[in-house]
């Protein structure tokens, strides 16, 4: 134990400077990783650049929103790592990452000593946008307010941005990523890996289905199931069809009547379920957390795979680090760059 941590710790003895805690930790909390090797484009790749105050659209350039926190840190860092890996451009690769206010520069400083030839830009995240809106759900980790933050992507990235891949930070790709950029989203808002004759009885509770106003949203929908940990966006028609406030009117909804469990999933399935592009079940073989309520393993679905994404309560870089991994997690372990880690666990 650090002499930093050993004073925190007897100052907790005393409540009145437990106020205090909060301003005397740095980064001690958050997990220190490996510099990550440099990558550099191929030969058929146009080197280009990006600011945030660019005002025209590049189309040589990828753009990836992932979120960062300290809970999911590693899992965001290997997920960099893959992309960059197994990317055929990966100096035309910008990391758009959203965070709270409290933690970016800590955040900052990681990114940056990790990845030292990242274009990355960092955005603010009030998380008193959602703060009202959210319900508790099954699990806690869905509960957190930057599990939100996806929604409000076309508000956060600057206008020239046009179109994002949103990826979660508990998965990693293992193919290249301008692959799943490339997709022709046609007059779709939102392309993801999509599964039809899903029971969205399982998804909403009892109160919304014997309200005929509620049900009459997926009224004449095909019942399509998808994972937002995954989706290529189109940001020009998320803006011009005012998405960010039709998901906050149902948020609104729930926090008053209770119409659904889990998270911020079932939103976008009110507004999305059945008008989603299709993309191939590659770019997301989901669940390798196992549930929401105990993560137990699980196998691959079949076909082929470019990403893999451990979606429920296991994540492998605890398992990894309780040495109980599911075969699985295996897979994950050659993109953690973490050189050692404290005490921080998602429950």
């Amino acid at each position: 134990m650090s002499s930093l941590r050993l004073r925190l710790c007897l100052l907790l003895l005393f409540p009145i400077v437990i106020s205090c805690v909060a301003v005397a930790l740095t980064t001690d909390d958050l997990p220190a990783f490996r510099e990550a090797p440099a990558f550099q484009n191929g030969r058929e790749c146009s080197k280009t650049t990006w600011s945030p105050s660019d005002r025209e659209h590049n189309p040589s350039l990828i753009h990836i929103a992932m979120t960062l926190d300290a809970i999911y840190l590693r899992g965001s860092v290997a997920g960099v790592f893959s992309v960059l890996q197994h990317a055929s451009c990966p100096e035309n690769v910008v990391f758009h990452f959203i965070a709270t206010h409290r933690r970016s520069p800590d955040l900052r400083r990681i990114i940056s000593s990790t990845f030292p030839y990242l274009t990355y830009h960092i955005y603010h995240f009030d998380p008193n946008l959602v703060r009202s809106k959210i319900s508790s759900s099954i699990r806690r980790a869905l509960d957190q307010p930057l599990n939100y933050a996806r929604i409000y992507l076309a508000d956060l990235l600057p206008i020239a941005v046009r179109r994002v891949i949103y990826f979660d930070s508990d998965l990693v790709v293992v193919d290249d990523v301008a692959k799943l950029w490339s997709i022709d989203l046609r007059r779709h808002v939102v392309g993801a890996p999509e599964y039809c004759h899903a029971n969205f009885t399982n998804y909403f509770t009892s109160r919304f289905w014997s309200s005929q106003g509620y049900k009459s949203a997926l009224k004449g929908r095909k019942p399509c199931y998808f994972n937002t940990g995954v989706m290529v966006i189109d940001l020009g028609k998320w803006r011009e069809g005012r998405v960010t406030a039709k998901l906050e009117t149902w948020m609104r909804i729930q926090k008053r009547h209770r119409i659904y469990e889990l998270g911020s999933l079932p939103p976008f399935l009110l507004v999305f379920a059945g008008d989603v592009e299709p993309v191939e079940h590659r770019w997301n073989q989901h669940g390798l957390g196992g549930d929401n309520l105990e993560g137990l393993c699980r196998n691959l679905h079949p076909g082929p795979v470019s990403l893999l994404h451990w979606s429920g309560k296991g994540k492998p870089w605890l398992r990894l680090d309780s040495r109980r991994p599911c075969p699985l997690d295996s897979l994950w372990a050659p993109y953690d760059l973490f050189r050692y880690s404290p005490l921080i666990s998602d429950s």
